[in-house]
């Protein structure tokens, strides 16, 4: 069984597409220092020209009250121009030429501002505006994610699929439609249910109306989806989440909507209808810019300010209704300019909100978003935990490496939400072939590291699904959706595992900001410390099929979280035995 892989680069060959295109262009890609500018800190911007690029001059065009800077061959018509000077020829082997790269920079700003920038390279009267003509922009300001989210517990509920109190819960409709019969005031219900688990942050997936029964196709960003309830049903759900301690984050889709949005539809009707340019239409009305060529999804054009005002409008909006922040759906889609905005709205909104994106992209994707994001979920941890504890491709030496690389990318400011399953892709369980050994083992991993972990709903109790999403070529999504476990139908025992594992990441400072040290690794056994002031946890991971037994030197131990009653913590002189089964794992204090 291989693994769904999502996104603009799954492929090989789409992968070399993006290298050629990287460095054989005139190419900024977000690349400045520092990514997050500071009042006061100014900004250094880099460019580089492909071995096809003749150009000897370079420039960036720069405003910082929100405009759109314009110019041409380095003076500036809106805002500002800076030089940017040559620093380097670098021979690049992939490109069969050498790459020169150009540095300049833009002066500190006051907190508050949006600078917006597009790069440019010219001589000779001719100008190449970088990535395609995109535009950039950052917000400054100095606004690191909320203390609050170094302890979320997140658990992602899909609202269509959770729970009603109709006794017909779970009702899916037949196809097309595969609507069920979950709604707001279901997950209000199971309120208590999720407090008993543990969890303190609750993750809708879109409760938008909708044409589809997954809503990420909304036919409007201000109402709720009347399948799922009212606002007053979604004000209730949060007032009442809020009180049982936990915070609520809604999904919000910028990128695109539905083709029955009631705006798109006049736009298709009359070609001098203002929404028109709220689209890239390429032949009105039939061709136009959509959602990975889904002609029912089409692309809002975020560059045109009355259609990105509307968006980032209604993210404040639900952050004065209540909310407590965003995981923004497909995040790589939008201009690169959005997200000052979209952060400058947020923030302003509420300064406490939380957001994450979804960059099924590599980690030199995810990074650019930090100051216009939180961080965002990691996707590439997901795949290491997959390879590791339910394919088994992976050895314990194998994901210790890539967890020490891992981590010494990205910035420890940049939020990293873990999962190690999501709406999107087979569950977790069924790509173990149904062994709760082995999800109980990565769940145990899962929390023993930095970022935020993400329960998916249903994991916890054992949901699976009947088949493979992968068939005939095609991925059939609702595979991954089945409707929540719930009374005598839930893995007990499994709940308990993730009960005692919450609680016992909720009581350790060291799990959510300790330092993480290898203690031990061969070919089967990983053994990590994490220590934060006088509090260390070592956490043991057995990879393999066959128990095992290790001695390690972790003084006075006292075994806090165990996938099974059978690993065991006992001293051997002046060291620690640890005895773990097959798949066993343990948390020791």
């Amino acid at each position: 069984m291989e693994d769904f892989i999502f996104g603009t680069l799954a492929t090989e060959e789409s992968r070399l597409n993006h290298l050629r295109k990287v460095f054989g262009g005139v190419t900024h890609n977000h690349n400045r220092l520092p990514r997050d500018p500071q009042p006061g800190q100014p900004t250094q911007i880099f460019l580089t020209l492909g071995p096809s690029h003749p150009h000897t001059r370079a420039w960036v065009y720069w405003t910082n009250d929100g405009s759109d800077p314009e110019g041409i061959n380095g003076v500036a018509s809106n805002g500002y121009a800076t030089p940017l000077n040559f620093v380097s020829s670098q021979w690049e082997t992939f490109m069969w030429g050498y790459v020169k790269t150009f540095q300049g920079e833009i002066p500190a700003q006051e907190a508050g501002r949006i600078v917006r920038y597009r790069v440019a390279a010219g001589g000779d009267n001719a100008e190449t505006i970088a990535d395609d003509g995109s535009y950039y922009a950052y917000y400054v300001d100095n606004d690191p994610a909320p203390e609050w989210t170094k302890e979320a517990i997140i658990y992602q509920i899909f609202a269509d699929r959770f729970f009603c109190g109709d006794p017909s819960f779970p009702k899916i409709e037949k196809k097309p439609s595969l609507k069920c019969n979950g709604t707001l005031r279901g997950i209000t219900y199971k309120l208590d249910y999720l407090s008993e688990l543990g969890v303190n942050c609750l993750w809708l997936t879109p409760v938008f109306p909708s044409p589809s029964y997954h809503g990420y196709d909304a036919t409007s960003f201000y109402d709720i989806n009347p399948r799922l309830g009212t606002k007053e049903d979604f004000k209730e759900l949060i007032e009442q989440a809020h009180a049982h301690g936990m915070r609520i984050l809604m999904d919000f889709v910028p990128n695109h909507w539905s083709n029955q949005h009631p705006n798109f539809l006049e736009a298709c009707a009359d070609k001098n209808s203002p929404f028109v340019k709220w689209y890239t239409f390429e032949e009105h009305p039939n061709k136009y810019k959509t959602f990975f060529g889904v002609k029912t999804l089409p692309q809002i054009n975020l560059r045109y300010a009355p259609a990105r005002e509307h968006v980032t409008e209604a993210a404040k909006y639900w952050l004065d209704f209540g909310v407590d922040g965003f995981r923004v759906d497909y995040c790589i889609g939008p201009t690169p300019d959005f997200y000052a905005d979209f952060r400058k709205a947020t923030r302003t909104a509420k300064a406490q909100s939380w957001t994450f994106g979804e960059a099924v992209d590599p980690p030199d994707s995810q990074v650019t978003f930090e100051g216009g994001m939180d961080g965002s979920l990691d996707f590439m941890l997901l795949e290491a935990l997959r390879n590791t504890f339910a394919f088994g491709k992976w050895n314990a030496r194998m994901f210790a490496d890539f967890l020490n690389r891992h981590e010494a990318y990205f910035p420890a400011s940049f939020s990293r939400p873990s999962f190690l399953d999501n709406h999107d892709m087979n569950r977790f369980l069924w790509v173990a072939q149904g062994d709760t050994r082995k999800l109980k083992l990565a769940a145990l991993c899962q929390f023993s590291l930095t970022g935020a972990p993400v329960i998916y709903y249903g994991t916890e109790v054992g949901l699976s699904q009947p088949r493979d999403m992968m068939q005939n070529g095609r991925a059939i999504h609702e595979e991954g959706r089945m409707p929540m476990l719930w009374d005598e139908a839930q893995d007990k025992d499994l709940f308990q595992f993730y009960r005692e594992l919450i609680a016992f990441r909720k009581g350790k400072a060291s799990l959510r900001e300790g330092a993480r040290e290898t203690v031990f690794v061969n070919d089967e056994v990983l053994a990590y410390r994490r220590k934060y002031k006088n509090e260390s946890v070592v956490c043991v991971l057995n990879t393999s099929a066959n128990a095992v037994e290790i001695d390690l030197e972790i003084g006075e131990a006292d075994l806090q979280v165990g996938t099974s009653p059978e690993c065991k913590v006992k001293p051997n002189g002046s060291l620690k035995r640890v005895s773990l089964p097959a798949y066993g794992g343990v948390l020791i204090q």
